[in-house]
């Protein structure tokens, strides 16, 4: 007798999407839950189902839309195609042809003064074994690396810190244990300058009428690091260029920042609540002690995204390069609405810059607004 209570892996695969949004549905397939979540905001998977899994699953909903148990046209508004995480590869070639695989842990790689493999020996008889290349790990290559070993070691915020910090989400991630040291010490340097931070007690209101130029300079930088985030997670799914902005705003400016005072500390806990709040959906754990640590009550899941304060980018003054004949003689600083003349007389006045158009007969001036000043000379 033929079996009639089955179907194909791909038949039943096709619309769970929809039945998703109202699974407690006894009596058909869909009910109104389905128009109100639907379309999938963001679907993210291997490429390999392209082909496959998303062209039935529109198949399916086209039909569900021409039977009327779904108001829209396509089942998806945004794919993402991740890559695949790759490491290194190391076989001993046996007497029938047939190759061992050992896993990179066991190998001690022997690299070039410029940092290339360019051997390795097995750690457990020191004899040599043959690099493979890197390639998408895999229990056949024996190249996989157990995140729970690396969680446990140092801990489950590295080990995402560095996932997502390594490669743009559609490229290929090479797996580097150097790497993962250093997404570590990274937030142990967060979470040294927090403690700092905390340490002389609770931080005055920011005034931002009364602010410095050092301090809106450091704000410019905070809110410039978080206009970068905003838009590269929220729009682009570039996670590691957010992180990337991140740490340099902490490593460049906030550990250098000389905190005297009371309004210096005030801009410190607005930098430091920013970083926390932009790196919360990727350290989430360190991030809702570092929340708490700077005064905040409940889970910081429940806060709302950051608001770029736009003011706070903008610049009274703006740093140009001076080239002469198109080298690199010297920078000034000029306020923003300075005009042509202004640029060219600060420009002249470099001493650097003297050196090589004294005597000389200038002829054509050129400048690049908020970029560079051009002295063309002859002589």
């Amino acid at each position: 007798r033929r079996e009639t209570d089955t179907f194909d892996t791909f038949f039943e695969s096709s619309w769970y999407y929809a039945r998703f949004a109202c699974p407690t549905q006894k009596e058909k397939m869909l009910d109104e839950r389905a128009n109100y979540w639907l379309p999938v905001d963001q679907y993210i998977g291997g490429i390999e189902h392209a082909i496959l899994h998303l062209l039935y699953a529109r198949f399916f909903h086209k039909l569900m839309r021409d039977m009327g148990l779904v108001d829209c046209d396509e089942p998806f508004k945004n794919l993402l195609t991740q890559g695949m995480v790759i490491a290194e590869t190391w076989y001993r070639q046996n007497e029938d042809g047939a190759k061992t695989w050992y896993n990179p842990a066991d190998v001690a790689v022997q690299r070039d003064e410029k940092g290339r493999i360019v051997g390795g020996v097995l750690k457990s008889d020191g004899q040599p074994v043959c690099f493979g290349g890197t390639e998408k790990m895999s229990k056949s290559k024996n190249n996989g690396v157990d995140p729970q070993h690396m969680v446990e070691k140092y801990g489950a915020d590295t080990v995402r810190l560095f996932t997502m910090f390594a490669a743009p989400p559609t490229q290929s991630l090479e797996w580097s244990d150097a790497g993962v040291e250093g997404a570590h010490r990274f937030l142990k340097r967060l979470w040294t300058l927090v403690q700092r931070h905390v340490a002389e007690g609770s931080a005055p209101p920011l005034d931002k009428a009364a602010l410095d130029e050092r301090q809106q300079s450091v704000r410019r930088a905070v809110h410039g690091m978080l206009q970068q985030a905003t838009r590269d997670m929220g729009q682009r799914l570039h996670f590691n260029t957010a992180i990337a902005a991140v740490q340099g705003l902490v490593n460049n400016t906030l550990n250098k920042f000389e905190v005297k005072t009371d309004q210096d500390r005030a801009v410190l806990q607005e930098a430091l609540e920013l970083v926390t709040l932009v790196l919360a959906p990727i350290t989430p754990h360190i991030a809702q002690q570092l929340w708490q640590d700077l005064g905040h009550g409940g889970l910081i899941v429940d806060e709302p995204w950051p608001q770029v304060d736009e003011a706070a980018l903008v610049q009274a003054q703006s740093e140009l390069v001076v080239q002469v004949n198109g080298k690199l003689r010297g920078k000034i600083a000029v306020p923003v609405d300075a005009d042509k003349a202004a640029i060219i007389a600060a420009a002249r006045s470099q001493e650097n810059v003297r050196r090589f158009i004294d005597g000389k007969e200038i002829v054509k001036e050129i400048v690049v607004p908020g970029r560079l000043v051009n002295l063309v000379v002859k002589g």
